[in-house]
């Protein structure tokens, strides 16, 4: 392994040095591409090229390549480049046969013939994906082809997709997209959406911007199932294309298109998203919701501010003013466990273990949604969110290894290296083993989602010849350090802890303190749950960095709220309880994802639910690392405050 990684190590280098470059100064697929009707090299083009994506379902987590249908097929055009982001999501983009001239309006134009023979397995697939409602994604200059409808209340709704096709069941019922036209009415039968009516808007650039031409503002179409005669007497009014479930014989389907051109001076290029932003449901309520939620949380979050710093105040005057000998033998509260607060933990390998992986996944939030809130992982720049991820993770390594170490020795440990390697490959080992099978169900199934091997040694890669060694230079610098020098000093025989109430034994704590970091949450993890499992646009970044702010703040308060009332309660053991206090935001996480597959969701099929919760334990694992470190330190800063301002004999 060592030789391959110096092998690889050059190559590496240049790929974490040039990826954060691109993603700060140049962002591919955001800079404006001017058209014009006559082709003039370096300042406009004239060819429009259609790209498609991989296709994908509300129905099931397994998406398809475009390939996998046997649409028609560009032939030979060379593919563009995916980085690392994209590769992860499972998108494939690759080029069409659709291309149109600028400004050039066509009309049921031929594009191909797909003949499918009878018993042939890629027609019971395309069969299969129109039960399953499966959807196109294409893409005109980096922006999604979407289709606008009517929704409830005259409202319209623009899908960045747009079906395979619809099916109407044995009882006549027609589903999906099905009930569009009253033309989809035979029983038992499929109908394919083989036309496709495109429109595409443009806006003609001014002198004054310094470029010539014009900018596409949107790209819209309507999908028609029609039945072509022949390749040479297309009629796109006609009958609708359908095929019926119980039909033995060959099939041919003749896939066409009409496309048109409008100018559009009002939509300049910069605000091109907003028409597809604006029309997604429940974007209203969504501000509504996030602004309740914050409101509720700041008030309760002041409410706990004000409690412990007044009660707070009061105890360490009331401590401090005791003079007398006899005064200091009836101490009580916080201050009599003193002596005990900062003993080492049990099992204090494992928190440190934690509390470094933890670290290094909160910095790397951070970090993340601050690049998100500037605009550098736009949708428009696909794949780069997960991109910019992974590589702040991999670069991460150093304070994780750093952390585990300072805290590894505080609490007396002196096996350093099982701590550093345990820090290295514990928590990314289990996210990879759980990844690795999920992605064994995607190979087993043929989805475009399955990561290529080539991707998987690439991860493997950046993992042990990166991550690993900034680990061990954070872990080597972690131990070289004195331990951390706590204000009191720790007695040679533990106290013994009196019987605890109810609400002070550790196990009804720890499920209290979850609640309110959930509460702060749970209206913005209905939305990014939307995003990943609904495949819709989640674009408001700048609300998920106040949220996680928010979080921050929760967490820390409510941990240092219980961990005061513990310790009042004589109880000392506040480390593992402080991490598993917030850690806890993780299983109300967990009961959500749960609630929400029951109810929201239309996932069927044993390879899609498992794929949905064991991604879903991914996610869980990472959100238990992050808040349990930020309760650990939030409590950790604080046991630390007060018994430093505190006279101790």
């Amino acid at each position: 392994m060592g030789a391959l990684c110096i092998k690889l190590l050059p190559r590496l280098f240049l790929l974490m040095v040039t990826l954060p470059v691109n993603l700060s100064f140049y962002l591919p697929g955001l800079a404006p591409v001017s058209f014009c009707e006559e082709e003039k090299e370096g300042i406009c083009e004239n060819k429009i090229q259609l790209y498609v994506n991989r296709l994908d379902s509300v129905e099931s987590v397994l998406p398809y390549e475009y390939n996998a249908f046997g649409f028609c097929s560009a032939g030979g055009k060379k593919r563009p480049s995916e980085n690392l982001g994209q590769v992860l999501f499972g998108e494939r983009i690759e080029p069409s046969p659709y291309v149109f001239n600028f400004k050039k309006n066509e009309d049921c134009k031929y594009v191909c013939t797909v003949k499918y023979n009878s018993g042939d397995q890629k027609l019971d697939f395309l069969k299969k994906a129109m039960l399953l409602n499966y959807q196109h994604h294409w893409i005109i200059d980096n922006m999604p082809v979407t289709w606008c409808y009517d929704v409830e209340e005259s409202l319209k709704f623009c899908n960045p997709g747009f079906p395979i096709g619809c099916y109407v069941t044995e009882q006549g019922h027609p589903k999906d997209a099905c009930v569009i036209s009253s033309d989809f009415h035979e029983k038992d039968t499929f109908y394919i959406f083989n036309h496709v009516d495109i429109t595409i808007s443009y806006h003609v650039v001014d002198k004054s911007e310094g470029a010539e031409g014009a900018r596409l503002v949107s790209a819209k179409l309507e999908p028609k199932s029609v039945k072509h005669a022949k390749p040479d007497q297309l009629d796109c009014s006609g009958t609708s294309m359908e095929i019926s479930n119980k039909h033995q014989g060959d099939v041919a389907i003749i896939y066409t298109y009409s496309v048109k051109f409008r100018e559009e001076p009002a939509i300049r290029w910069a605000s091109r998203w907003d028409y597809i932003l604006e029309s997604m449901p429940h974007t209203n309520i969504q501000w509504f919701s996030i602004m309740n939620s914050l409101v509720i949380v700041l008030f309760l979050s002041g409410m706990v501010a004000m409690i412990m710093l007044r009660t707070l105040h009061k105890d360490i005057a009331r401590y401090n003013q005791m003079d007398s000998a006899e005064d200091a033998q009836e101490e009580f509260g916080w201050k009599l466990v003193h002596g005990d607060v900062f003993r080492p933990p049990r099992k204090g390998m494992l928190l440190s273990v934690f509390l470094g992986s933890g670290t290094q996944i909160f910095i790397m939030t951070f970090v993340t949604l601050f690049f998100a809130c500037l605009g550098f992982l736009s949708p428009a720049n696909r794949g780069a969110l997960m991109t910019c991820a992974v590589v702040l993770w991999v670069l991460l390594g150093t304070p994780a290894g750093y952390i585990a170490a300072r805290f590894y020795k505080s609490f007396g440990g002196e096996k350093w290296k099982t701590n550093v390697l345990m820090t290295a490959f514990l928590c990314p080992g289990i996210v990879f083993a759980d990844f690795f099978v999920m992605n064994l169900i995607l190979w087993g199934e043929g989805s475009s989602a399955a990561i290529p091997f080539g991707t998987l040694v690439a991860i493997l890669a950046l993992w042990f010849c990166i991550s690993v060694p900034l680990t061990f230079v954070g872990a080597y610098f972690g131990f070289k350090k004195n331990a951390i020098e706590h204000p009191v000093r720790t007695n040679q025989i533990p106290r013994q802890i009196p019987e605890q109430s109810f609400y002070t034994k550790p196990i009804p704590g720890i499920i209290m303190g979850g609640i309110l970091p959930f509460g702060c949450i749970f209206i913005q993890l209905f939305f990014i749950l939307n995003s990943i499992w609904s495949h819709q646009m989640y674009y408001m970044f700048g609300f998920l960095f106040l949220v996680f702010i928010i979080l921050v703040i929760t967490c820390s308060e409510a941990t240092i709220l219980l961990c005061y009332f513990h310790l009042c309660a004589e109880d000392y053991h506040w480390q593992w309880r402080s991490f598993l206090t917030s850690g806890f935001t993780a299983i109300y996480f967990l009961v959500y994802a749960v609630h929400y597959f029951f109810s929201k969701l239309q996932i069927t099929g044993t390879a899609s639910t498992i794929l949905y919760f064991g991604y879903t334990m991914i996610m869980a694992l990472i959100f238990f690392l992050f808040t349990g470190t930020i309760g650990f330190f939030a409590c950790f800063w604080f046991v630390t405050k007060i018994y430093s301002v505190v006279k101790v004999d």
